[in-house]
Formats: C-alpha cells, structure tokens, sequence
C-alpha cells in the first residue's frame, strides 16, 4: 500500500462547498486502488460554518492533522478591516506555517510515496509547494477551478499571487490536474514547458449517497412542476437576473402558468439577491428560497424535483459545476442555463441533454422554458444517458487519479493528457 499525503482545506467538518466532496471521496475510494491517504487540513475554527453529517463517511483507518490556520476576515479584523498582506493569496494564508510543519512531521513519519494538494484554497499549492522542496516527493496540484483569470481575482495584488502560485505549481509539480477540458487547453497554452504534466480529472458523484427512503417518493410540490436550483447562486458567474425576467414574461405572455411552476433554490447563499428579484418581478408565489440541508437530504431533493436546473455564466467556460455531476446521476431532466459554446453545455451533451439556453439571455429562456416544461408534463425531456452517468462516478474518478499516482511514482512517462 503506497500513502498519498492531501493538502485539502475543504474537509468535513466544513459545512457547506461542493469541494469537500472531491477530496472526501478520493480519500474513500482509493485504499482499494492501492493509496492509503493522509489528511493535512485545517482545524475547524477556520470555518465560518461547521456539520458533522459528513464526518462519519470519513474511513476509520485514515490519519488526519488539522492544522492550526485563521480567517482574517473574522480572526483578523478590526471593525470589518484588516490589512490586504493578510488575504493573499486567500484569507486563509496563516494555515501555511502550522501546516508545512505538521505536513513534515507526517512525512517523517509515515514516509507518503507523493503530495496531492487541492485548489481553492491557494494557500493548499502554497503548502505543497513548500513541502515538495523539503522532503523532494513527487507533488501534483489539483485545479478544481483556473486561477489567474481575466478580470479575476479584481485585486491586482491578489492576482499577482494567484499568478505566482500557479507558475510555482507548474514549475515543481509532477502533475497539474484540471476538472474541465476548456482548463486543461488553457493552463497547457499558457504555461507550454509544463502542457505534458496537465491532465483532467473530472468531479463526478458518490453513488453510495443516492440513496432514496421509500417514504420520500413523492414529487416536491404535487400537482405542480418544481424546477430545482441546488446550490450557491452567484451574482456574476450564476446571474439569476434573466431567468427570472424570463419567467415573468413567459407568465405574463401567458406561456406559462404561474400556479403550475415553482422554482426552488437551495443554498443559494445569496438570498438577499434573489429576494430582491422575487420582488422585483412579482414572483413570490413562483420561487421558494430554502436554507442548507445535509448532504444526503439534498441528494434525495434533487430526486424528487420534476427538474433541475444547472446555471453557469460565460466567464466560467473552462469550469464545470461540480453539482452537475450529481445531477445526472439524480437521473431527472436538466435544464442548462449556460453559454453553448462552453464546457458545462459541451457536458449536458455529451450526456444527452439538450434543453441548453444562454444564462445571459432572457428572450433566449424565455423561448426554451415552455418547451421544457412542455416536455416535462408530457415525459419526453430528455435524461441523462446510462453511459455518461456511470463515467462519472466518484469510483470512476479515484481510478484515473490512481492511475496518474501510479505512473508518477512508479517512473512511466504518461502521454500528454491521457489518464
């Protein structure tokens, strides 16, 4: 059994982030693949929000060194301000001097074969980084989203250190991993010395918590078509502004009935916003804004939804939802709001999902929302295909990373981007 030490912030007991389950499921299923993980993350006063319902999915045998690390944001401020050395290249930056410490003396210890640190955080490359210089361990850097983007971070400061820290990775790390294609094409332009160590790793789902309770079959509003938005609404790269003028023109036009629809948000986190639009458009009695439930509780939501509904702007076309994954497993039609030409609509149809419309677009929703509804009344929307829906399979996933693991450590050369 070779040991894999995983630099990841995002661990339970973080409540909240679909991150977490990347790293969580990864550290399940790959003991049976020949990986024993070790855990080096933060110690949970770092987290604004802390639950316990992910805590028992962790494997008993695991070893886990959470490390000492504080929010500047709530450790650090005075009256709502602190100092901008403090946040970059994250909030988080304290982390890295208890973590490089107690990330050796795991090392020393149980003698890892590898490093495997996960971004966001930027702090987790910062650590892997210096853990690779002491120890010379082979390190790979997981991108679960691209760094230095156009116009992100805003921050010029900010994004000076997201740019040092991805030019470190590609400089040390064995691998550089990415979950999108459109990511993988961009990083191997940008940085063509390193294009031969950057592969892609999808995110995917655990099908183990698909689990439905036989008492909780029924549809979530009877009678009436609930579409089903699980998760983090964010204002630019989720604008919610369209869909909701779409759907007062589509109820206004007479296209569709506003007692038939609701419209569910689940975790949205920014529920002032959406608030602010329910108002704005008349929508009270359409749109529900619900809080946070547990994992496996919003899994059986999306079974039971009549729809789901995916949102994901055009400057997010090299990135992938990771709630996607989950929704095609859930087996119900989706709904893509999201640019055609980027990674998130080119996954809809690799699975067979075709009801695509442009998140920035109102006439281009309002023109496809009644024919999906239509569609939905009528059971013939499409459903993700049995094919795409097993490939993406956090099982699926873990093997692709053993296998990169394997080559790495075991001295193969790996063709560009193939796992």
């Amino acid at each position: 059994m070779k040991r894999l030490l995983m630099i990841a912030f995002h661990f339970p007991p973080l409540a909240g982030g679909s991150g977490i389950q990347r790293t969580l499921r990864f550290v399940q299923h790959l003991p049976a693949l020949g990986w024993q993980p070790l855990i080096l993350t933060a110690d949970p006063r770092a987290y604004a929000k802390t639950s316990s319902d992910l805590l028992t999915d962790i494997p008993a045998s695991t070893v886990i060194q959470r490390s000492f690390a504080l929010d500047s944001a709530r450790h650090l401020s005075l009256r709502g301000r602190y100092l901008g050395w403090m946040a970059r290249p994250d909030r988080w930056v304290s982390w890295k001097w208890a973590a490089v410490r107690d990330g050796m003396h795991l090392i020393n210890t149980f003698k890892p074969n590898a490093i495997w640190s996960t971004y966001p955080i930027a702090t987790a490359h910062l650590i892997g980084a210096s853990l690779q210089r002491e120890s010379g361990l082979p390190w790979i850097a997981d991108f679960r989203d691209p760094m230095a983007q156009d116009g992100y971070p805003s921050d010029r400061a900010t994004w000076n250190s997201f740019k040092r820290v991805e030019e470190q990775a590609t400089e040390l790390a064995a691998a550089c991993v990415f979950t999108a294609p459109g990511a993988v094409r961009t990083y191997q332009k940008r940085y063509p010395k390193a294009a031969s160590r950057m592969h892609l790793i999808e995110n995917g789902f655990d099908d183990e918590s698909f689990v439905r309770p036989a008492e909780q079959t029924e549809a979530l509003n009877p009678g009436k078509l609930t579409l089903l938005h699980s998760g983090v609404v964010y204002p630019s790269e989720r604008d919610p502004l369209p869909l909701f003028a779409a759907i007062a023109q589509c109820i206004q036009d007479g296209r569709v009935s506003r007692e038939r629809l609701r419209v569910r948000f689940r975790a949205a986190v920014h529920e002032d916003m959406l608030a602010s639009l329910v108002r704005q458009h008349c929508l009270h009695d359409v749109v529900e804004l619900c809080p946070a439930l547990p994992y496996r509780e919003a899994l059986v939501e999306m079974l039971r939804a009549d729809a789901l509904l995916v949102m994901q702007a055009a400057n997010c076309n090299e990135q992938i939802p990771a709630k996607l994954y989950e929704y095609l497993r859930a087996g119900r039609p989706i709904l893509g709001l999201t640019d055609p030409c980027g990674d998130t609509a080119n996954a809809l149809r690799a699975a067979g999902i075709a009801s695509i419309a442009a998140l920035d677009s109102a006439s281009d929703i309002a023109a496809r929302l009644p024919q999906f509804l239509s569609q939905i009344e009528s059971h013939q929307a499409d459903l993700p295909h049995p094919g795409a829906v097993n490939a993406a399979s956090r099982h699926s996933r873990s093997q692709t990373l053993a296998r990169l693991l394997n080559h790495i450590t075991d001295g193969l050369t790996l063709p560009r981007g193939n796992l």
